[in-house]
């Protein structure tokens, strides 16, 4: 399999188990590495024959921008979900970036990543 990669693609949601969360939002970045076979479309220089990378972004962010949820995990998921909806994609590695996360401590960042392929 070939990989298209997309990362840093930023969004603000309302995602968390905190009210504060809920109500401010906060940015989250997604990482996404699409696996899919590009043989065809290189072989014809077809965007058809590939999976339009400027749409699946459109659609993280929609994801992101949308439906508040208590757990990254859950946002994880609903990405890989979306992505898999693209006929060409077989698997897709999610990473979901919560920068802002509400901890007492200090840090750089908390991640969730995820594998998900078509069963």
């Amino acid at each position: 399999m070939d990989r298209v990669a997309l990362r840093g693609l930023k969004a603000r949601g309302h995602h968390g188990v905190f009210p504060k969360e809920r109500e401010e939002g906060q940015t989250f970045i997604v990482d996404l590495t699409l696996s899919l076979d590009t043989r065809p479309a290189a072989a014809d220089d077809d965007l058809a024959k590939t999976v339009h990378y400027g749409i699946v972004a459109e659609e993280v962010v929609d994801v992101v921008k949308g439906e508040p949820v208590d757990l990254i995990e859950t946002l994880a998921e609903r990405i890989a979900q979306q992505c898999l909806k693209h006929e060409g994609v077989h698997e897709v590695e999610v990473v979901v970036h919560k920068p802002d996360a509400p901890i007492t401590v200090p840090f750089d960042d908390v991640t969730i990543t995820i594998t998900r392929s078509r069963a």
